[in-house]
């Protein structure tokens, strides 16, 4: 190995300081791997893999060149027939627009039927359907409460949220209101007949669960107000208990999940509540996605290595973090797993923290952490994939005490692959890694993010790519769109962003999801997952809409907190969602047509108000985010819509909502000058929004000055010209200089 410390190049490498010292005195030593081996191996994949990428990138501008091409006559051709193009698609033929995409090579050919054959592969992804969290990793905080939101409590759940109305007393005042805590008392006791339905009587009716253990295996006794026994409907739902002091927890198992009825009459709870039942405990975010990706803000080498110690960490088990609350300095570590006695008096653990997988960032970007032998940044997704991979090494091997994968894999998550040559590199990068660590094939499992059109499209086709190797895919609705838009961008403008929901594409699209999954074999070895509940705050609109995901046959949904999870947990026990897979089994694949019919619409249909409420709408949504990225590197968090509505946004909603004020710019609905006077004062308001803030910068004071402003305009008027309509180059681009500024103070 040939260093140079001064320049630090390694090989012929140029490894950035920050990173190098991460790699050298924390990773390599920590994983028994030796450094000069690493060095090589990290070589060896850039130099093979980097032409492969970027042909694939130089791919996708010709396919998308051809389509721009395509549509430009097309839309012509409808002009000149006097006609303009309708949410149905107007003038247009699907098979023509099928033909022209199978000519180019966009839409491939789908082969012979087959089934993934993805082996080890931990119960919580291959069998246990439940709420899944997305989290940023470059925030220690967030990502242990993500990790140690497996279980959690419903009581504190329904207290701290609206799914308890705030009528006849229960509002939430003091330390605690006793009238709402009867409230929250009632609703799980309903939760509990439905989840753990009693033989001919009602949880509410319970004075007494009593547990026995004389015999060879314990029983479960319920006794009513009324005197009265009865038994679970179910015997076998009841699976284990556990005794700490005065508390007694029994154990249930429900679709796979666990629920705990803890009893404790010395508890403040227990103590007054019937059957002295002081808490009921959901097993709640099943698996968490450890986010590199949309929901982190990571520029360069320091925040790379920032989002690569974390993830360590938590595979480590040693990550923690402290934090200031009410004047008092509060820390977080991984929970442990979680200990007791089965029905059969062996013992039982299970486990204290979501299975982890980690998102990695996609094809596109590079990384200043590392320079090839030309001196240029490295691919980030190759990067991400060798360091990630490293730093689970420990878990892999069964060597950490507070262990993720049990079967002994790890799990990355690949956004943004357009079609199956990207994911089939996917596939090839992992192997490379392999082999760099001397690792079993096929050790790295790999989720496919259906989040772009080339690859929905060709959804089979794309999983057959990974097929030994595949536990995930997902849809969403936010990405998804903006690949749509930017697609289609010169066939005509797009309809409101709230009317594209409603269109046939949007459902098709997600049915097709399902329906290929099921049909490539994922129930019982991965992930179908769907999109994120947004509204932070709403967990009572949450509660009456997220069971369509597992209604869906979806085995995983995102959602925004800890206590959205252990909320969202209650409909997977109302829903078998394994079983509803094998129902959709037989039903009719979505179609294909639907999901080619681009969400066109007619501008003469729209009123001029609103045209400017949905510029409005979208101007502000770009603000409120982007200010956060640019000025406080903040890639994830609740950010107030036009009404005051918190919702958890990412890059996502950014690519979505320029995309669609770029596309009415380039059919002119709207123009330079009204987009510009709409940024403004949406700038005004998002400046409101954050006056409580003291790390906020203004933008209106001086938006020449503003980067973040700067930025958010640049997204909307460079928006056509970006690949894919992705937002990653401008915003890196504009946090740089934002950085720079800080530094020079």
């Amino acid at each position: 190995m040939t260093v140079n410390k001064s320049q630090q190049t390694v090989e012929q490498l140029t490894v950035h300081p920050t990173f190098r010292r991460f790699i050298e005195q924390e990773l390599l030593p920590a994983i028994g791997f030796d450094a000069g081996a690493f060095w090589d191996g990290v070589q060896h994949i850039v130099e093979t893999l980097a032409p492969v990428n970027s042909a694939l990138l130089d791919r996708r501008e010709r396919l998308q060149a051809d389509i721009d091409a395509y549509c430009r006559k097309t839309r012509q051709g409808d002009h000149d027939n006097g006609s303009v193009a309708d949410p149905g698609g107007g003038t247009r033929e699907s098979g023509e627009d099928r033909a022209f995409l199978e000519h180019i090579g966009y839409l491939k050919a789908r082969g012979a039927d087959f089934r993934i054959a993805t082996e080890n592969v931990d119960p919580e992804i291959a069998s246990i359907a439940g709420p899944q969290l997305v989290v940023p990793v470059n925030n220690a905080r967030f990502a242990l409460n993500a990790a140690n939101a497996r279980w959690g409590s419903l009581y504190d759940a329904l207290y701290g949220s609206d799914v308890i109305d705030d009528a006849d007393g229960k509002q939430q005042s003091g330390a605690y209101n006793p009238v709402r805590g009867a409230a929250v008392i009632e609703y799980a006791a309903g939760f509990l007949d439905r989840a753990l339905p009693l033989s001919s009587a009602t949880h509410g009716e319970v004075a007494r669960y009593e547990l026995s253990t004389d015999g060879e295996a314990a029983e479960l006794g319920i006794l009513l107000t009324d005197g009265r026994r009865v038994d679970l409907a179910d015997s076998r739902q009841f699976v284990a208990y556990a005794h700490e002091g005065s508390a007694t927890t029994l154990l249930f198992r429900n679709h796979g999940l666990h629920i705990e009825i803890c009893i404790d009459p010395e508890s403040p709870i227990g103590g007054t509540a019937r059957a002295n039942v002081a808490d009921v405990v959901l097993e709640s975010a099943v698996t968490t996605i450890q986010d590199c990706e949309d929901s982190v803000a990571a520029v360069d080498a320091e925040d790379k290595t920032e989002v690569y110690r974390n993830w360590f960490g938590l595979m480590q088990g040693t990550l923690d973090a402290s934090f200031d609350k009410g004047g008092q300095t509060r820390s977080r570590r991984l929970n442990a797993d979680r200990r007791y006695t089965a029905v059969d008096g062996s013992a039982l653990v299970l486990p204290g923290r979501s299975l982890m997988l980690v998102r990695n960032v996609g094809h596109l970007m590079r990384t200043d952490a590392l320079l090839d032998t030309n001196g240029d940044e490295v691919f980030e997704g190759i990067l991400d994939a060798i360091v990630t991979v490293g730093c689970a090494l420990n878990d892999i091997r069964r060597r950490n005490a507070l262990r993720n994968s049990r079967s002994g894999s790890v799990y990355i998550v690949k956004p943004k692959m357009h079609g199956p040559d990207e994911v089939a590199f996917c596939n090839t990068l992992m192997t490379a890694v392999e082999d760099l660590y001397g690792l079993d094939r096929n050790t790295i499992k790999v989720g496919v993010m259906d989040e772009e059109r080339r690859t929905t499209v060709n959804l089979a086709e794309c999983i057959r790519e990974v097929r030994e190797r595949l536990v995930f895919i997902n849809t969403g609705f936010l990405d998804r769109t903006g690949d749509e838009i930017h697609t289609s961008m010169h066939l005509g403008p797009m309809l409101p962003k709230e009317t594209i929901k409603q269109q046939a594409w949007i459902q098709a699209y997600e049915d097709w999801n399902v329906d290929i999954g099921i049909r490539c074999g994922l129930p019982g070895k991965g992930q179908i997952g769907k999109g994120m509940f947004p509204k932070t705050d709403a967990m009572r609109e949450m509660m009456d809409t997220k069971q369509a995901h597992p209604e869906a046959g979806a085995n995983c949904a995102w959602v925004p907190s800890p206590t959205a999870a252990s909320l969202h947990a209650m409909h997977y026990h109302d829903i078998d969602v394994r079983a509803r897979q094998q129902q959709l089994a037989s039903r009719q694949t979505a179609s294909l047509d639907d999901i080619l019919t681009p969400p066109l619409g007619n501008p003469e249909a729209l009123s001029p108000e609103a045209i400017q409420a949905e510029l409005d709408n979208n101007a502000q949504g770009i603000l409120g985010y982007v200010v956060r990225w640019i000025d406080q590197g903040i890639g994830c968090s609740k950010v107030p819509d036009i009404n005051g509505v918190n919702l958890m946004e990412d890059r996502a909603t950014l690519r979505i909502s320029s995309q669609h004020i770029a596309n009415w710019l380039l059919h002119g609905v709207c123009d330079k000058a009204q987009v510009r006077r709409t940024l403004l004062r949406m700038a005004a308001i998002v400046d409101e929004q954050n006056a409580d803030d003291p790390a906020y910068r203004r933008m209106t004071d001086n938006p020449a000055d503003s980067l973040a402003f700067q930025a958010a305009s640049a997204l909307i008027f460079e928006g056509t010209r970006q690949p894919s309509g992705y937002t990653e180059p401008l915003l890196h681009a504009f946090r740089r200089q934002r950085k720079q500024q800080l530094a020079a103070g």
